[in-house]
């Protein structure tokens, strides 16, 4: 009668352990899609092309973050110059609307690759980054700004 006994109490731990381990593997797949939805709303980080900037000219936020003497040499119209390696690089980039799309660009991409997964964590929303740069935008004779 005693294994009998033991035997139902043996059973009974291991349906407890396996129900509690479900439980606990139910709570982490829904963890996983909370961070996975928390994901998707954080701001991105968008390639854009020459093409697809000069259709958008117009009142958007483009920026130069090449040096000055660069800017000078020839820019696209209407860029503001805010020059990635100056100090105050990030100070002036606060000022911007963090919830208006930002469209950036320096001589390849490299750059403002940087700057923009820099502005992202500051929290700016929609940022483009133009592919290739100024290099690839003049190659594609978009026109420019002296």
């Amino acid at each position: 009668m005693k294994l009998k006994n033991i035997k139902l109490v043996v059973a009974a731990i291991i349906v407890s352990v396996t129900l509690s381990n479900c439980a606990q593997n139910a709570s982490k797949k829904e963890e996983k899609s909370t961070d996975t939805k928390t994901i998707q709303k954080q701001p991105i980080v968008e390639l854009i092309s020459s093409t697809d900037l000069n259709s958008k000219l117009g009142d958007i936020q483009l920026i130069d973050v090449r040096t000055p003497k660069e800017y000078t040499e020839g820019h696209i119209k209407d860029a503001v110059n805010i020059n990635f390696f100056d100090d105050n690089f990030f100070d002036q980039m606060s000022k911007l609307d963090k919830d208006k799309e930002i469209y950036i660009y320096c001589r390849s991409g490299s750059r403002s690759g940087r700057a923009a997964k820099k502005l992202k964590e500051q929290g700016f929303t929609k940022i483009y980054n133009l592919k290739g740069g100024f290099v690839n935008w003049k190659k594609n004779s978009l026109g420019t700004v002296k």
